[in-house]
This record gives C-alpha cells, structure tokens and sequence, in this order.
C-alpha cells in the first residue's frame, strides 16, 4: 500500500497548489493579489481586494481541494493516518503552491477540509473562531487560538486521536507560513526586526494597524 499512499500524497500537493484566490483576482479583477494587502493568495485578500461574492466560490474549492485527498485516503483503506497526511500535503501545496514560485496562502481552508472529513464537529469548533475573529475584525489571532485548542476540544469530545497530529502540524505549518511570510524581507534595524518577527508570529502582519495592513498595495 506505499505506492497509493505516495501517489496519493503527491497528488494532493498538486491539487492543493492548485491557486484559486490568485486566480480569482486575475480573472474578476486583473490583479495580482500578491501586490495588494498581506501578500497571500487567499479567501481574505479576494474579499478585500477582488470582490466579496468571489470569496465562495474561491474558499469553497480550497476546502475541497484538501477534503477530496483525504475522502479518498479513507476510500482506499490507507488508514487515517494517510487520509490526514494526504490532507496536510495540499494544505502545504496551497502554502507553498509549485505555480506561483511557492508563494501562496496560509492554509486553514485547506485544513478545514481535512478537519471536515476527518470530524466535522472541529471543524465546527474552527469555523467558530473564525467567526468570532470576523466579527472583531482581526481574525488571525483567533484562528491560532482555535488551532492551539482544537487538541482540548478533540479530548473533551472524545473525537479521533489522529486530528491532535493534524492540529499539531497545522499549528507548526501556521507558525512557519506567518515568519517566513512568502519571503517578505525583514528590517535591518534587530530591535524593529524582533517586533515584526513578533507581530507575525501572534496577529500574522507586520505593522500594527490591522487596516493599514490589509489596504496595502506593494
């Protein structure tokens, strides 16, 4: 069973670079979205910068592009280990996409899609941070909280083992994405780099003001 859970994982790194926000804003708007606000290919920047019905179409295919691999993992009776694995690989192909030179998104549409396979009450648990995010108008730091808790949750509930390795590698995945920042330089100045390094690290920007941030153009 290697061979089909090697296919498979590959394949769903390719499926998960699949660029639908980027996409979006070339074919609605004529934009490169990794000009305008935070610089990622993702849901939250084609609602600000391409058109807000274009963000349902758009987060609807990121989750499923990372669903359908993890579906079909169960399928095949490759267990849930690879179900997740497959997954986390489109989650890192929407990251860090082979289309577009590695510069993508940051990956929590993708792994709504695994969470809903794999127990859809996290992903309820996940869609609720995000909503209480959305509504306060800063919505990364809530998604880290949700991610950071989902394990809690999962215990509570008495959901599956394998989700608190999923949320274990979504919460390194996240942390990685938001420093690294497709590459965005960092200041010279060390006392200005710490706090940039810090600003990402906790609200997934690099200046304070949330607004500022997202109105951007580079």
């Amino acid at each position: 069973m290697v061979l089909p859970a090697v296919v498979l994982i590959v394949g769903a790194y390719l499926i998960g670079s699949i660029p639908s926000a980027y996409l979006a804003g070339k074919w609605v708007k004529g934009i490169d979205l990794r000009q305008y606000g935070s610089g990622t290919v993702s849901g939250s920047m084609v609602w600000e910068h391409v058109a807000r019905w274009a963000l349902f179409p758009v987060g609807i295919f990121d989750i499923f592009k990372a669903a359908l691999p993890t579906w079909v993992g169960l399928e095949l009776g490759l267990g849930d280990m690879t179900a997740v694995a497959a997954g986390i690989a489109a989650l890192v192909g929407h990251n860090w996409p082979l289309y577009l030179g590695f510069t993508g998104g940051r990956g929590l549409s993708p792994f709504l899609g695994t969470v809903f396979v794999i127990y859809p009450w996290g992903f309820a648990w996940l869609l609720a941070f995000l909503a209480i995010g959305f509504f306060l108008g800063d919505s990364a730091p809530w998604a880290l909280a949700g991610l950071v808790l989902l394990p809690v949750f999962n215990h509570v509930m008495s959901g599956p083992a394998v989700l608190n390795l999923a949320a274990a590698a979504m919460v390194i995945i996240t942390l990685i994405k938001r420093l690294e920042a497709n590459r965005r330089p960092l200041p010279e100045d060390q006392t200005e780099r710490r706090k940039v390094l810090l600003r990402r690290f906790f609200y997934d920007r690099d200046i304070r003001s949330h607004q500022e941030w997202l109105d951007r153009r580079l």
